[in-house]
């Protein structure tokens, strides 16, 4: 919790001048490929979509990823908004795709769009490789009344993997105004909503680190991953989460059986797991936390590779 937004923004806006992007080196592998509206960007690999990452959304306040699909084009988040008569319907404003969320910061619900974490500007564009697409924004965090609370800088970047994409989300908080103080709820922190057809209730299956099964089984626990699976299309396909290996403590897990899971570093007591706790960022400092997840298709996938590849790649 040290360094500044204002550090940050100078780090990365003097990479703009030396991140152009690269060659294609395959001409048989599809590259990945980035569209922007006025409210999104439209991620895709060749003419197939990837996901879509929105900004600017009048109904959800803060940014996320919507309609991510794996490499063989099965869509495995809910689909956003959700279709009545397809797709259970709840929490349509809250469960979008893969989002980080927070139902307490300095005591205003971003969660649950009773605050704002309203985009201000690129500050890396979208780069784009054979491999990866990489890019940076600055936000900043808002009650409704408009008060300023701090700032929000969010790097993204989306790598392609034997088993499908990998999403690394990496947000570095930082307290402007006054002291940032992180409550505990189960609504914080890194979450997706799975396919309909894969939620537990459908057939689907989650799996911790530890070997645990089930929501009722995972819900409230420790743990370094969690996959959610189901049966899609034919395909077995399914989204892992993965807290990074050097935030500030474990994330513990808010699963559920309708498609919602959740890894909250944050909801010590309000996940049955000891006392009440905040998290405080001083004035002038910065909290920083990394989060994975990984889009696969095919039953050969294992997670625990995934994750070790992931930790690797974090040091």
């Amino acid at each position: 919790m040290k360094r500044p937004l204002t550090f940050l923004i100078g780090l990365l806006s003097a990479s703009l001048a030396v991140t152009p992007a690269a060659k294609t080196k395959s001409k048989t592998r599809a590259t990945f490929a980035v569209e922007r509206k006025a409210d999104r960007l439209l991620l895709s690999e060749g003419q197939k979509p990837v996901a879509e990452y929105v900004w600017d959304d009048p109904q959800i306040l803060r940014p996320y990823f919507a309609n991510l699909h794996g490499p063989l084009g099965t869509k495995l988040t809910r689909n956003h908004p959700p279709i009545d008569g397809k797709d259970a319907t709840d929490h349509s404003t809250m469960h979008p795709g893969i989002w980080l969320g927070f139902g307490d910061i300095s005591s205003t619900d971003f969660w649950r769009n009773r605050g704002r974490i309203r985009h201000l500007q690129f500050l890396m564009p979208p780069t784009i490789t054979e491999d990866r697409v990489t890019f940076t924004t600055q936000s900043e965090l808002l009650t409704l009344e408009g008060k300023r609370l701090g700032e929000m800088a969010n790097r993204y970047v989306l790598s392609r993997r034997p088993a499908g994409w990998r999403l690394v989300w990496e947000a570095t908080f930082t307290a402007t105004e006054k002291d940032l103080v992180f409550g505990d709820q189960e609504e914080m922190g890194f979450g997706a909503r799975i396919a309909s057809e894969c939620t537990e209730l459908k057939g689907g299956a989650l799996l911790n680190s530890h070997g645990a099964t089930s929501a009722k089984q995972t819900w409230g626990k420790p743990a370094a991953w969690c996959d959610y699976s189901g049966t899609k299309d034919g395909q077995r396909v399914g989204i892992t989460l993965m807290p990074g290996p050097n935030n500030f403590r474990q994330s513990w897990w808010h699963n559920r059986d309708y498609g919602v899971f959740v890894a909250n570093p944050f909801g010590r007591e309000a996940m049955k797991q000891g006392t009440k706790s905040t998290v405080t960022v001083k004035k002038g400092d910065s909290l920083r936390l990394v989060f994975g997840a990984v889009l696969h298709e095919g039953k050969a996938y294992d997670p625990a590779s995934e994750y070790k590849h992931f930790v690797e790649s974090s040091q």
